[in-house]
Order: structure tokens, then C-alpha cells, then sequence
């Protein structure tokens, strides 16, 4: 991984857009080539963060995922921004698609006709192995051909078996606390659970 001087990074935040940021600076830039900047700064265990970077472990959950079909953005770069303080990037070339919490919100009808392909996609995950702690309609895209791929995945876990009962009870409710945090108490929660179990 190689290391990104200072002119280098100012020029890809001076020229580029930022799309999301914090309290700590920009999380994500969309850079003139098409490309976009993502932006990893650890809170704790820098040691660790050193030791494996997080813009490292999403480049490989990135590979992992697309090794079992799922589509995800394709990663042309990883490196460091200041490695004293284990701030790490990753280049990517976004994936085409509609973010679900849009079209939920914006086109509600069009997000109901795909709920049994939604649950059907989250229950692929979990046949195969993967515990996405941070599994939400903002990091699901639905793609331009119909099918769904995952986007920051950074927290994310794949095992060599099916996830068990106790992890896929965890995983949705992450969905449904996401769900309540977001304040969108008309989802058909019911009903996709329901679509989800005949999948069983």
C-alpha cells in the first residue's frame, strides 16, 4: 500500500466532491475521473488499524463477496493517507444502482413489487455465510438489470457454513433497529419476514 503525499490529497479534495463527511473531514469524494474516495480514520485500536488496514479488509470483503456472486463495487486502489494515524483509502468505481431507502421513500410502489426478490437476496447472504452487521436499505442497491449488490461492507463477516438461526435472528434485527432509527414505521416488515422464512 502505498502512501498518498499531502499535495496528492489536496488536490483529490480540491478538485473532487465531497459526498459524505463528519466531524473528523471528508468521508467519501467523488474524484473527476468518475471514481470515488473513500475514506477510512479508526476512532481506537490504532495499533490493530496499522496492522490491517480497514481500507485493506474492505478491498478484500470486496473480492470475498464478488468470489460468491454478489455484486459489489470494483476496487482499483488501497493505501495510506497518514499511516500515524492508521488513516487509510480505498479507490473505487461505484456500482450502478438505486440505494433501496431512496426508492422506498421516493418510489414506494416500484420497492413493494421487489420485496420478495429483497428477501430472497437477503436470504442468499445468509445461505451463504455472510453476517452483514451493518445489512440496511442504504447499503443495498438495487442494479440497473433487477438484481441487488451491497455496498460499505466494511463490517461484515463470511463463514464457511450457513449463518445459524441465532445469527440470522441478529442480523434482521439490525434491519428492523435500522428501520426504527430512520423513522420509517410504514415498512412491511411483517411481510418480508414472512417472504424471507418461505425461503427457508
Amino acid at each position: 500500500m502505498r502512501i498518498v503525499s499531502a499535495n496528492e490529497l489536496q488536490q483529490w479534495l480540491t478538485q473532487g466532491r465531497v459526498i459524505e463527511q463528519d466531524g473528523r473531514g471528508p468521508k467519501v469524494v467523488a474524484l473527476t475521473d468518475g471514481q470515488l474516495l473513500k475514506v477510512f480514520r479508526p476512532r481506537r485500536r490504532f495499533w490493530l488499524a496499522r496492522l490491517r488496514p480497514q481500507a485493506k479488509r474492505f478491498a478484500d470483503n470486496a473480492q470475498k463477496l464478488n468470489a460468491l456472486g454478489i455484486r459489489t463495487p470494483r476496487i482499483t486502489e488501497t493505501g495510506w493517507l497518514e499511516r500515524a494515524t492508521a488513516t487509510s483509502f480505498c479507490m473505487y468505481s461505484p456500482l450502478a444502482g438505486q440505494s433501496l431507502d431512496k426508492l422506498f421513500l421516493q418510489e414506494r410502489q416500484q420497492f413493494l413489487k421487489r420485496l420478495p426478490k429483497l428477501a430472497q437476496f437477503i436470504h442468499e447472504l445468509h445461505t451463504k455465510g455472510i453476517y452483514f452487521r451493518s445489512l440496511h436499505l442504504g447499503n443495498i442497491l438495487l442494479l440497473p438489470e433487477g438484481d441487488f449488490g451491497l455496498i460499505d461492507f466494511l463490517d461484515l463477516r463470511i463463514k464457511n457454513h450457513p449463518l445459524s438461526r441465532s445469527l440470522v435472528r441478529r442480523n434482521l434485527q439490525h434491519l428492523r433497529s435500522y428501520l426504527k432509527r430512520s423513522g420509517i414505521e410504514d415498512f412491511p416488515w411483517a411481510e418480508l419476514q414472512s417472504l424471507y422464512l418461505k425461503g427457508n
